[in-house]
């Protein structure tokens, strides 16, 4: 590779790409496939590093330069716009030092993408519903509307769908599983019930922290209820998400989520105990952690039948002022009393994943783990 003058020298390397980071606004791909990510059956031993490999091999001097964040950019861009063609742009800004971008070890995506001994999308037993227009959540024969009130036979004041009229999360229902209309379903584009497939809407940044390392900001208010990202990744059977977590550990990396909400753990019954979860591994996801959240993750299935397997989806739990933090709680529910452990743990805690939590929220835990 060359290393000439800067432009000289970027033009055999991130010069080649294509650096535009304006949307194709036209750019509308058939429904079956630009609604949703799950009949696509993406492996993880093909996820994508040539670009990242290409940047990483740079001599440092060309990695410090602005051309390489607009290639950061417009990377993001080129790996979302089939799923999520109306995103507005992401951009990555750093008032704090010279770092250009967030380490080029990551392939953003918001795609999962499958370990090994994953099975595929359950589409076969996937069933859509025959409705004419949008879906009405107070139907009596639609299919999708059915299989969500199975979940809420002890609410009686359920509407009928996760969302509200304008597409926002009923927040008093969080934590039960969002069955959205999917690619089998009759319904039109603007039915209620397409939110995540449909993708973020909201304006986003990704910006460098004093003592965070980088997070997700609000570019603008974002109110509350908002679909705002999946958390996405390489998803592992159990006994992997631990032989990555045993690694993880040991320098403070903590992307490993386990796929175990309540729901599934009451669908398995007296048959738990041999249940492994499958794991998340948001290698993308960076350090969002809040102990006092203004996001929370929600189970949504779409072109997926497969209880095991939903998406992870990201919702705003309060209004988010602008230049605000976008965080989750790695704990879960903040008002749980429990403390997770880490995933792949020894007991010693000696590892670096157990430092001190610099969320700076006043009621901070104070370290992430036990």
């Amino acid at each position: 590779m060359s290393s000439g003058s800067g432009s000289e020298g970027l033009a055999s390397g991130v010069g080649q790409i294509h650096l535009s980071t304006e949307r194709d606004w036209n750019h509308r791909p058939p429904i079956a496939y630009g609604k949703e990510f799950g009949p696509i059956h993406l492996l993880a031993e093909n996820l994508p590093h040539d670009l990242e490999d290409l940047v990483n091999a740079l001599p440092e001097w060309q990695r410090n330069m602005p051309v390489v964040r607009l290639a950061f950019e417009s990377a993001i861009s080129e790996n979302t716009v089939d799923d999520e063609p109306d995103a507005p742009p992401i951009e990555v800004r750093n008032d704090v030092d010279d770092e250009i971008t967030p380490p080029w070890e990551f392939h953003y995506s918001n795609r999962m993408w499958h370990g090994k001994g994953v099975p595929p999308p359950d589409v076969k037993n996937l069933r859509g519903c025959d409705c004419v227009g949008a879906c009405n959540p107070k139907s009596l024969t639609c299919a999708c509307v059915k299989r969500q009130r199975k979940f809420f036979k002890d609410e009686p004041g359920f509407s009928g769908f996760m969302y509200d009229e304008k597409g926002r999360l009923h927040l008093e229902y969080a934590g039960y599983p969002i069955f959205e209309c999917n690619d089998l379903c009759q319904c039109t584009d603007d039915c209620r019930n397409r939110v995540a497939q449909l993708g973020r809407k909201c304006m986003v940044d990704i910006v460098k922290t004093p003592n965070k390392g980088w997070g997700i900001f609000a570019r603008h208010k974002i109110v509350k209820g908002t679909y705002v990202g999946i958390y996405a990744g390489e998803l592992l059977k159990d006994d992997e998400g631990e032989e990555r977590g045993k690694i993880y550990n040991q320098f403070g990396r903590t992307y490993l989520f386990d796929i175990d909400f309540w729901y599934i753990r009451k669908a398995k019954g007296k048959h738990g105990a041999d249940w492994q979860p499958y794991t998340v591994d948001a290698y993308h996801a960076g350090n969002n952690h809040s102990c006092d959240p203004n996001c929370l993750i929600n189970a949504c299935y779409i072109n997926e039948a497969n209880i095991d397997k939903p998406l992870m989806t990201l919702f705003t739990q309060r209004d988010i002022n602008e230049n605000e933090e976008l965080t989750f709680s790695y704990y879960g529910d903040p008002d749980d009393d429990a403390v997770p452990v880490a995933a792949g743990a020894g007991s010693s805690g000696a590892d670096s994943v157990y430092r001190r939590c610099e969320c700076g929220a006043p009621k901070c835990r104070g370290r992430l783990f036990n």
